[in-house]
């Protein structure tokens, strides 16, 4: 009999591992479910105007090469930023941010002359060059931060990047699964600056830092559902449960049951949860146990005659509780295209861990209250030519102080046969996402192949 695998979930950790699965063995019989109307979870665009837009992720990490691989694979030609470096926001206006890995400045005399800090502020993160390392085995990013660089740098400078990369508060994130480069260097060099000086000399020639393919990111998501073919892929079809029969699985679905020899899971940890609690309550518990935080995407058009407003950058981040916004891309600038014109045009998030509640507001409120901050660190008008909020509710898992331990407890109690893949388990980015498909088909094919899934594959 011919092996059956059902995958839930058509984002593009779904789409991502089901076309592995297909490209190492053309016969399986491969099904993807997916909920929506249509796949790509947030890897979507959205019109504002006459635009069309990015509504999530623009750009994947270039140095990951698992989706850089996958574009060139499906033969997307990809294309990088069309400008470079970026500012924080200061109470003394828009600031660019010194050359840094990590947020970690990596220049002294740039650090000491930083208008974005205070005297003090900038004497205690130089401290971190003699301050007695104390490595721990995890613990969370702001607990590390500040004792090596202080409050004021930490919440002012490093911690407006890596918090808002996972839409997180800085003091409950692990280290470990979020940046365990910084314990790594406070061990081997005693110093996150010099081991950030470090970092910064191995990859100073090693090219653009994000990539995307040429038509947009939606175009990944799109490329892959062709690869795998319309007739592998249902979409407005949510699983609503998740059956055991013998060595089998029952995956019903929109009135009807699959049998599956193997499942990949490729949606939200919660939903997950509520999938295999009957068959597997260990790691139904675990699943539920990671927290989400729920984001949104104020997409703005300006008139004509505008884009020279934006500076030569590719946007901007902003410290917890100093604008509505938590960062902003000038996306007319990091990606130009003929269909902008001369017009500005940006995408600024909301939402985020500590900053939920902005999202329960009115569309109207939420561009009102964006474009006036916008207005006072940049010379655009208040009011944008067109605009779109997109909101993603419990879009952004939080990874923790433990989060690798109990994302190591889910791979253990889920039966053989059931993987996960997303965004809640390795990493929060595109390329993150592909290789974590990879690793669940090739966890799919051990199982089908009755080789035993060891603990490094599941990672």
């Amino acid at each position: 009999m011919t092996p059956r695998v059902v995958v839930v979930g058509g984002g593009v950790a779904g789409l991502a591992a089901a076309h592995r699965l297909i490209a190492a063995d053309a016969s399986l019989e491969v099904e993807v479910l997916e909920a929506a109307p249509g796949p790509g979870g947030r890897l979507v665009a959205a019109r504002v105007g006459d635009l069309e837009v990015e509504a999530g992720p623009d750009s994947f990490v270039a140095r990951k090469p698992w989706a850089v691989d996958l574009c060139r694979e499906l033969g997307l030609e990809l294309v990088e930023p069309g400008a470079r470096g970026a500012f924080v926001w200061t109470d003394r206006g828009l600031v660019p941010l010194p050359p840094s890995a990590l947020g970690v400045p990596t220049d002294l005399d740039d650090l000491l002359r930083w208008p974005g800090l205070s005297r003090s502020g900038r004497a205690r993160a130089l401290a971190d060059l003699v301050r007695k390392a104390r490595p721990t085995d995890d613990e969370s990013l702001g607990s590390l931060l500040r004792r090596r660089l202080g409050d004021e740098a930490t919440e002012l400078l490093v911690a407006p990047l890596l918090a808002g990369l996972f839409a997180g508060d800085v003091d409950r994130m692990g280290v470990a699964a979020t940046f365990p480069e910084l314990s790594a260097w406070e061990r081997e060099f005693g110093s996150l600056i010099r081991g950030a000086r470090a970092a910064a000399g191995t990859g100073r020639d090693a090219g653009p830092m994000f990539l995307r393919p040429e038509g947009g990111v939606a175009t990944l998501p799109a490329a892959l559902a062709d690869a795998i073919g319309p007739e592998r892929l249902s979409t407005s079809t949510p699983v609503t449960e998740l059956g055991r029969e013998g060595d089998r699985f029952v995956v019903r679905a929109d009135g009807l049951e699959r049998r599956a020899d193997a499942v990949v899971l490729a949606v939200p940890a919660f939903i997950a949860a509520d999938l295999v609690r009957g068959i597997a309550g260990e790691a139904a518990g675990a699943l539920t146990a990671i927290p989400y935080v729920s984001t949104g995407v104020v997409l703005l058009s300006f008139a004509d005659g505008t884009a020279d407003a934006l500076p030569e950058a590719t946007g901007f981040v902003v410290p917890a509780g100093k604008a509505p916004m938590t960062a902003a891309t000038f996306l007319s600038r990091k990606w130009p295209s003929p269909a902008f014109g001369d017009r500005a045009v940006l995408r600024c998030f909301v939402g985020a861990a500590g900053s939920e509640d902005l999202l329960e507001a009115s569309d109207d409120d939420i561009v009102e209250a964006v474009c006036r901050h916008l207005a006072a660190v940049v010379p655009l008008p208040e009011r944008p030519q067109a605009s779109r909020v997109v909101r993603w509710p419990r879009s952004m898992p939080q990874y923790e102080v433990g989060h690798l331990e109990r994302v190591a407890t889910i791979h253990e109690a889920l039966p053989a046969g059931i993987v996960v893949t997303g965004n809640a388990y390795g990493g929060v980015g595109v390329a993150d996402a592909v290789r974590g498909a990879n690793e669940a088909a090739d966890g799919v094919l051990a199982h089908l192949a009755g080789e035993p899934i060891g603990t490094e594959r599941k990672r």
